[in-house]
Formats: C-alpha cells, sequence, structure tokens
C-alpha cells in the first residue's frame, strides 16, 4: 500500500530532525540566532536596538543555513543511497519531491518563530519603551517569512538539479557572489535588480518593501528559484537509482 501524502511529509518532517545532518542545522540555527542577538544588543544604545534592527541581524543564520538544510533533505536518498527503498514504497517519485518541499515549506515559518521570538525577547529586556521600537514589526515579520521560505525553496530547488550535497552547497555559497560581480558590471545597472535575488531577498528585513521592490524579488525569484526547481524536478523523476 502507497503512503499517503501526509504521511509522506510527515516523514520528511522526522528526517530533519532525526538524521544527525538535520538536528545540529536546526540547532546551530538557534544557537547562533541567540549569539548574533545578544551581540547586537550589546552594541550601540538602547535607542538603536529597535525590532527592525535586532531582526535584520538576527535572521541571518537562518538565512544563511535553511537553504543548506533543503539541499540535505532533497538529496538524502542519494546521498545515502536510499532512493532504492524510498522509490519502491513510492514509484511516484513527484509525490516524494512534493512531499519533501511541503515540509520544508513547513520548516521555514516554524524558524522564522523560533527566530522572532529570540528577537523579541532581545528587544523586550535592551528597549523597553523605547518610542518606535516596534515600528512596521508586523509587515517585517511576514517579508522575513518571504525571505526565509524562498531561501529554503531554492536550497531545494538546487539540491534536486545537482543531487549531491557537496556540490549544491558550493553553488549555493558561491553564486549569490559570483552573481553580484556580474551584474555589478554598468552595463547590467539596470536589469541588475530584476534577476539579482540575493540583493532582493536580502532587502525585505531592511524596511517595508515598496511596490517596485516586490517585483524585482518576483522576477528574480522566477528566474533564481521556480525554473531550478522545475528543472529539479524532471531531473529527479528521470534519473536512474542505483544502490
Amino acid at each position: 500500500m502507497t503512503p499517503s501524502f501526509a504521511r509522506l511529509t510527515t516523514v520528511e518532517l522526522r528526517k530533519m530532525v532525526d538524521t544527525r545532518a538535520g538536528f545540529w542545522l536546526q540547532v546551530a540555527m538557534v544557537a547562533l540566532t541567540v549569539v548574533v542577538v545578544v551581540v547586537r544588543l550589546l552594541v550601540g544604545d538602547a535607542t538603536d536596538h529597535t525590532f527592525q534592527s535586532v531582526l535584520d541581524a538576527g535572521l541571518q543564520p537562518a538565512a544563511i543555513l535553511l537553504p543548506v538544510l533543503g539541499i540535505v533533505l532533497v538529496t538524502s536518498e542519494w546521498s545515502q543511497r536510499t532512493g532504492l527503498i524510498t522509490f519502491a514504497l513510492v514509484p511516484v517519485r513527484s509525490r516524494v519531491l512534493g512531499a519533501k518541499l511541503i515540509a520544508s515549506l513547513l520548516l521555514a515559518p516554524a524558524m522564522l518563530g523560533a527566530v522572532v521570538a529570540v528577537v523579541a525577547a532581545g528587544v523586550l529586556v535592551s528597549s523597553p519603551g523605547v518610542e518606535g521600537t516596534w515600528s512596521d514589526a508586523a509587515p517585517l515579520i511576514g517579508q522575513s517569512a518571504v525571505n526565509l521560505t524562498a531561501g529554503m525553496v531554492v536550497g531545494v530547488a538546487l539540491g534536486a538539479i545537482l543531487l549531491a550535497p557537496t556540490p549544491a552547497i558550493a553553488v549555493l555559497l558561491v553564486l549569490p557572489t559570483a552573481l553580484w560581480a556580474v551584474l555589478s558590471l554598468p552595463v547590467f545597472s539596470d536589469v541588475a535588480p530584476w534577476v539579482d535575488y540575493a540583493r532582493a531577498l536580502g532587502g525585505v528585513t531592511e524596511d517595508v518593501m515598496s511596490a517596485t521592490q516586490w517585483a524585482h524579488l518576483g522576477t528574480s525569484l522566477i528566474i533564481w528559484m521556480v525554473l531550478p526547481l522545475l528543472i529539479g524536478a524532471r531531473r529527479i523523476t528521470r534519473c536512474e537509482v542505483t544502490a
């Protein structure tokens, strides 16, 4: 009997906790968030410790490590050589990839909740009652959710294309720098905001985004998230699985 989609999603969520790589990546995200928030609150005056400024700093560990977790999740059948078992139990591989994608979409807001809790607690302790501390908190949290979720899906897409964690993580870390180096050339000054997803995602915690900034983000994510995910889905459904 083929497992239901809900069961598959539950299994993929458990993989992110039960495996050593997934467990320690999540522990590292929370621990680094606490460290970064504490350091940020120790620097400057209490008036500088607004929710926006602390959230901008505290979000960075999760923004960097969540895509890595997405890569580890989607490449596990190949890196741990469990693909024959998984795809024998679930012959329709797109269901497995769909479960991994839904699991990643559930984990991202859960991690955001942990980050926001740490940031809010730090701000409450550091600058209680300071005027403007909580300005635009709600839209900034929503934009941060887009940041983490999109980053997670980019990681899943890269993992699905390369089917190996090491090269996928290398591409994930190198791609934003290489893209920035190319798009910083004057000839690309007009097109850069529309295709530089790293810069577009980086601006979501700086301030409430305008309609133009959302358009830049949407276009860049179609190029660097949606298209790679479609390519990765095709690769997974057609790639030969070996023991």
